[in-house]
């Protein structure tokens, strides 16, 4: 028996899917070989993986392309390794793609992972119900997401919260002067805020840039680093420049080794308009940094009534939280989020899901 796991693309802007994939493959308790598929995009240095190179509009049937869906399908089938028991798909873009190649074949089981909120068609909850609930598993990374697809979807969703390996996570993480020197942070900036994701408008960077424009103009030590990469960032660097805030924020961009630096932030923020689940949250927190997070359902259900919050896109609203997380230090919050969070639990609740998720039966 093999497993097969496809992936719509690779690349840095899906690295956090792929870390997700990463773990769930990791947790599978016996020795079937895994296969990647990457249906766009190129894998990453040290990535072994099929590449099928094929566009959005291809994969999706658009125009023309539509003409040649059966020609696709079968390049799929005819490429499926001999021996594949289960699949496992990234998401609705790739259930579409695959699920009718699947369909035609009884012997292997699908396992469906959504990672965030997706809008489904009539058309998808009609293709899912094809499959028998043994044939075909949907699950997601977060409780409030898994509600929210079973609605939708008019069938049984698993929850599959996404957790890392505590012991291993905080083993490779910097020490607080490692990790500045790495992001060229003095020791002396006092308070440093971090964060960390695509630079895109649903990450609610531009409303923290201008809340941090606020309160750092009391407190001259301040810094903010926002790491990542993606179509926002001109206008992002644009907002820097009018806010006046070059010598105190820096962009670094896409930086691999993101989840080594948490120790040199003192507060993480994650300003989100949505989320499927939030790593970077985890992270931080298993890192020993707290978090200052949007009011979104998905954040309480991991951190209850230990979070920070602030209104989406409410300016004013994260003004008030960074100055009273500033004021208090993050050692008033810290031990409550690791708490609330309970990642030893959280992992050991992860692989026995995931490993039951991808068994043959």
């Amino acid at each position: 028996m093999s497993i097969l796991n496809i992936m719509w693309a690779g690349g840095s802007a899906f690295s956090s899917v792929q870390k997700v994939h990463e773990q769930v493959l990791a947790s599978v308790d016996c020795d079937a070989p895994i296969h990647t598929w990457l249906l766009q995009g190129g894998a990453q240095a040290g990535e072994a993986a099929v590449e099928w190179n094929y566009s959005s509009a291809q994969l999706k049937g658009r125009h023309f392309w539509k003409l040649l869906i059966p020609r696709m399908h079968a390049r799929f089938r005819q490429a499926l390794p001999e021996d594949v028991k289960v699949v496992l798909l990234d998401g609705i873009g790739v259930a579409r793609v695959l699920l009718p190649v699947l369909k035609m074949l009884p012997h292997v089981r699908a396992v469906v992972l959504f990672h965030g909120v997706t809008r489904l068609r009539p058309a998808d909850q009609k293709l899912f119900g094809q499959f028998s609930e043994s044939r075909l598993t949907v699950a997601a990374v977060s409780q409030t997401l898994a509600a929210s697809l079973q609605r939708d979807l008019q069938r049984p969703v698993a929850v599959l919260r996404s957790a890392f390996d505590p012991e291993a996570f905080r083993t490779a993480t910097l020490p607080r002067d490692q990790a500045r020197a790495q992001l060229g942070l003095s020791l002396d900036s006092e308070p440093v805020l971090g964060a960390v994701g695509r630079l895109v408008d649903s990450k609610g960077f531009a409303c923290l840039l201008d809340a941090f424009a606020s309160v750092s103009a009391q407190r001259p030590g301040a810094r903010l680093v926002i790491i990542g990469e993606g179509a926002a960032r001109e206008a992002l660097e644009a907002q820097v420049e009018h806010l006046g805030l070059r010598e105190k924020v820096l962009l670094p961009g896409h930086l691999a080794q993101a989840a080594c630096l948490y120790r040199a932030f003192d507060w993480v923020a994650i300003p989100s308009s949505s989320e499927g689940l939030g790593l970077v949250l985890q992270e931080a927190v298993m890192a020993g940094v707290p978090v200052l997070t949007s009011e979104l359902p998905v954040f309480r259900e991991q951190l209850a009534d230990a979070g920070w919050y602030a209104e989406v896109e409410d300016v004013d609203a994260w003004t008030r939280l960074m100055e009273r997380a500033f004021t208090a230090g993050p050692q008033a919050a810290v031990a409550a989020q690791l708490q609330a969070l309970a990642p030893e639990q959280a992992w050991q609740d992860f692989t026995a899901t995931a490993c039951r998720l991808l068994s043959a039966r």
